[in-house]
């Protein structure tokens, strides 16, 4: 019966420990897992949520409502990417417009720690000015460019958002623009000698040609002279 009663007991500690363990193993095997199948670049990529908007639209039935996120995605090394998602709950919309921004990513050229030259952006009603700053300065930025240029890896930088609309969906979209549109001034330069060079090597080959069939025609009209004084 003493020996029953401890097999007993041991069988009632190891199923209780069981599932603790078991529990305890389950979220590091889905970590494995999910780090397995995930892409090596998305796991360095940081999420911002600039806003979250709640929309009601009226329908026959009543007023549906729903939310709207605006999602900046970016690894702080010179990509980023918006993205904005409509769904009827916040994480939903959350997720889709992260999902939106990583399809979206751009590749934005830095001068350092800062970028290449200043420019301004348009979109909708909101006008925004990058301009670059002197190593230390930091992100002189309001709360929506700043999400934005601080996820593309930018740390020192001035930005001036003009108040004709203060929207933060224009004011992200168009700082997202004006990244778009930044280029080192080195890599234009060297596009353009070369777009240069190739223009005067198709003058060169035109020039030629235009001589060569010049001297046919020479040729041809000095052989049909001959032909002319023999007969």
């Amino acid at each position: 019966m003493t020996t029953n009663f401890r097999s007993q007991q041991r069988n009632q500690h190891a199923s209780a420990a069981y599932p603790q363990q078991r529990n305890q193993q389950r979220p590091q095997q889905r970590n494995q897992q999910r780090n397995q199948y995930e892409d090596p670049d998305e796991q360095h990529l940081v999420e911002r949520v600039v806003r979250i908007s709640r929309v009601a639209k009226v329908v026959k039935g009543g007023r549906h409502l729903s939310f709207n996120a605006v999602v900046v995605v970016g690894d702080e090394q010179g990509s980023v990417g918006v993205g904005m998602g409509k769904a009827d709950a916040v994480p939903d919309a959350v997720r889709k417009g992260a999902v939106k921004a990583r399809s979206n990513m751009i590749e934005v050229p830095l001068k350092g720690s800062t970028i290449p030259h200043d420019i301004v952006s348009k979109f909708g009603g909101s006008v925004v000015m990058l301009k670059p700053a002197a190593p230390g300065t930091g992100v002189i930025a309001g709360g929506a460019v700043r999400a934005v240029v601080e996820l593309a890896g930018v740390r020192d930088i001035l930005t001036k958002s003009s108040r004709r609309s203060n929207n933060p969906v224009n004011v992200v979209k168009a700082t997202f623009e004006g990244l778009k549109k930044m280029r080192l001034p080195e890599v234009e330069i060297a596009k353009r000698r070369q777009f240069v060079e190739e223009v005067k090597e198709r003058k060169r080959v035109a020039t030629a040609r235009a001589e060569a069939r010049q001297a046919e025609a020479a040729a041809a009209a000095a052989a049909t002279a001959a032909t002319s004084e023999q007969a």
